[in-house]
C-alpha cells in the first residue's frame, strides 16, 4: 500500500514538488534530517577548541599551546599496574560505583588532603573522566528550565552540558581586574526562583585563577542563603602554585549541598585513561549513579587499576610535574608581558590568559593569523564564553624549549602588527 508524502519546503525544493522529483528530493531529505535533531543540539555551537585542533592537524612545525594536556607520559609504575591487571585477566565489568578499593583510596586521599570524609560505599562513583561526571551530575540535578550560575569565562563544556541537561545557563562575568575570580555578590545578584545550582571550576580553565578559603567561604554563604547545590570541578586541585587548594565540600555546612568532581588526567598525566570521580552526599550520588549505570555502566577496569596505583604511589610524580609546571608558568607569563601582551599571573592549572587587545585584533583573528603566519597554536578566549573576548589561552603544559620558541614567534608576530 502506497502513501503520499508532501515534500518539505526548504532550500532547493519548490512548493508542490513530490518525493518522486529527483531534482528536489535530496535537498528535501537533508532539511528534514537536520530537523530531526533536538533543538538544543542544533543550537549549541561546536567546540571552539576543536576547530583549531583540526586546523593544526594538517600543518607541520606547529608549536601547540592549545591542548590542555600534560606533555609528560603517565609514570611507568602506573602504566605497569594496568599492564599487570591485563596479564592477570582483569577485563571484566566492575560495580557501577567502581572498584571498592579505588573508592576507598579516593576517600582516604580527600580526607588526607582536605579533611573531608566520604563513605566509599555510596558517596563516591568512579566515572569516565570528569567530563562524564559533569554530564551525569547536571542531568541528575536539573529539571527543564532550572538555572545554573556559571562564572564566565569558564571551561568549554559547562554551558553546553547544562543546555543538554535541560538547564538554563546564567553567566557571571569575571574580569582581569579581579584576577578572573568570581565574587559572591555577583553570584547573589543573579539568583532567581529558578536557580538550582552554582557551577564552579577553580583552579580555572582558561584563566588559571584560584579562590582562597575566605573567598570560597563568602560564596558558601550565598549558596546556603539561597539553598543552591554547588557543583565544584576540582580537576586542577593539585596544580596550585599560590597557597593551598580548598575543597568546596570541606567548607562549613557545604558537604551536604556540594558535588565535587575530581580525576587523574591532569595531575597524574592520565588524560587518555578517562578516569575520574564524583563525590557527594549519598542521596545525590544515588541519583547520579542511576544515570551512570544506564549510560557508561562502569569505567574500564584497567584504568581503575592504574588510578589505584596513582593514589598509592604517585605523590612524588605529582610533585615533580607541578614543580616543572610552576617553572614554565613563570617563564611564559614573563615572556608574554615583555612582548606587550598583558598577562595576569595564573595561580593554578597550566594556562596563561593574556590580553591581545594591544595587537588590534580580535581573539579569533589573533589566534588564526598566529597559527598560519608563525605556526603557534593558541585558543581564542571566546571559546570559553563572552568574558574571554580580547584574550587567548596559552597552555604551558609543554617543554620549556617549545615555550621559548613559541614566545619568539609570538613576539615576531606582534612586532609585525606594529
Amino acid at each position: 500500500m502506497s502513501r503520499s508524502v508532501k515534500a518539505t519546503e526548504g532550500p532547493g525544493s519548490e512548493p508542490g514538488t513530490t518525493p518522486g522529483d529527483d531534482a528536489a528530493s535530496e535537498p528535501a531529505r537533508r532539511v528534514t534530517s537536520r530537523a530531526r535533531l533536538a533543538q538544543r543540539v542544533r543550537e549549541i555551537p561546536s567546540s571552539g577548541i576543536r576547530r583549531f585542533f583540526d586546523l593544526l592537524a594538517s600543518m607541520e612545525d606547529v608549536i601547540s599551546l592549545g591542548v590542555g594536556e600534560p606533555d609528560f607520559t603517565t609514570p611507568w609504575h602506573i602504566r605497569e599496574a594496568a599492564i599487570y591487571s591485563l596479564e592477570r585477566g582483569y577485563t571484566m565489568y566492575t560495580s557501577n560505583y567502581g572498584l571498592l578499593d579505588l573508592r576507598q583510596a579516593i576517600a582516604a586521599h580527600l580526607a588526607r588532603l582536605y579533611g573531608v570524609a566520604y563513605d566509599p560505599a555510596d558517596e563516591i562513583v568512579v566515572t569516565l573522566g570528569v567530563s562524564e561526571g559533569l554530564d551525569i551530575t547536571l542531568r541528575a540535578l536539573l529539571d527543564p528550565g532550572d538555572e545554573v550560575i556559571i562564572p564566565d569565562p569558564g571551561y568549554v563544556s559547562y554551558a553546553p552540558c547544562t543546555t543538554l541537561a535541560g538547564g538554563v545557563v546564567v553567566p557571571v562575568p569575571t574580569t582581569v581586574a579581579d584576577g578572573f575570580k568570581v565574587r559572591a555578590g555577583a553570584i547573589a545578584a543573579r539568583v532567581t526562583p529558578r536557580t538550582r545550582a552554582l557551577l564552579l571550576g577553580y583552579p580555572n580553565n582558561p584563566t588559571g585563577a584560584s579562590l582562597s578559603r575566605s573567598e570560597l567561604n563568602t560564596i558558601a554563604q550565598v549558596a546556603e542563603a539561597h539553598d543552591l547545590v554547588v557543583i565544584s570541578d576540582e580537576i586542577y586541585d593539585r596544580l596550585t602554585y599560590a597557597g593551598e587548594h580548598v575543597c568546596f565540600g570541606s567548607l562549613p555546612g557545604m558537604r551536604e549541598r556540594t558535588i565535587v568532581l575530581g580525576g587523574f588526567s591532569k595531575a597524574y598525566a592520565m588524560t587518555g585513561w578517562r578516569i575520574g570521580y564524583v563525590v557527594g552526599p549519598r542521596e545525590l550520588i544515588g541519583g547520579i549513579v542511576k544515570i551512570h549505570q544506564y549510560t557508561a555502566l562502569c569505567a574500564p577496569i584497567m584504568s581503575q587499576k592504574a588510578a589505584l596505583e596513582a593514589l598509592r604511589a604517585g605523590e612524588p610524580d605529582v610533585r615533580q610535574m607541578v614543580a616543572e609546571y610552576d617553572r614554565r608558568r613563570r617563564v611564559i607569563v614573563r615572556g608574554l608581558n615583555e612582548i606587550g601582551l598583558t598577562c595576569h599571573e595564573p595561580e593554578g592549572a597550566f594556562y596563561a590568559f593574556p590580553s591581545v587587545t594591544s595587537a588590534g585584533l580580535s581573539s579569533e583573528e589573533f589566534a588564526e593569523r598566529l597559527l598560519f603566519e608563525e605556526k603557534v597554536a593558541v585558543v581564542p578566549g571566546t571559546a570559553f564564553g563572552e568574558g574571554g573576548a580580547g584574550h587567548v589561552r596559552c597552555c604551558y603544559a609543554t617543554s620549556l624549549r617549545n615555550i621559548n620558541v613559541a614566545l619568539e614567534r609570538i613576539g615576531r608576530f606582534v612586532s609585525r602588527l606594529g
